[in-house]
Parts: structure tokens; sequence; C-alpha cells
């Protein structure tokens, strides 16, 4: 694997953990105004799924493999 990609990680992992933090608290803002819109509140929580899977893929590729 690349070095560089390897060392981008950690820096989008930041990224990635911020922007899932800050949909987690629209969306519990959203969730208690009862006047929101329901299909934006939908989207964002897909997004905040895509983000969370995303995160889980970045720091799976951080374990080192053991097969060496």
């Amino acid at each position: 694997m690349d070095d560089r990609v390897d060392n981008d990680i950690p820096h989008r992992l930041m990224e990635l953990r911020l922007e899932h933090r800050d949909l987690d608290e629209a969306i519990t803002r959203m969730a208690d105004d009862p006047t929101a819109d329901q299909l934006r509140l939908r989207r964002l929580k897909k997004r905040k799924l895509l983000l969370k899977d995303t995160i889980a893929r970045l720091e799976s590729r951080l374990i080192p493999d053991l097969d060496a």
C-alpha cells in the first residue's frame, strides 16, 4: 500500500469523525423539532450511517496485517 495514502488516513478519519459528530447534533436538533423536514432528516441519517461505515473501513486499514 502507498505510504502517502496511509499517512493521510488519520487526517481523513479526524475530518470524518468531526462531520459525523456535527451530523449527530443536527439530527438531534431536527428530531426535537415537530416542524422539521422529515425527508431531510432521513437523508442526514443516511449520510451519518455512510460516514460511520467509511470511518470503520478506514480504521480497519490502519490495523497491520498479521499474515506476514
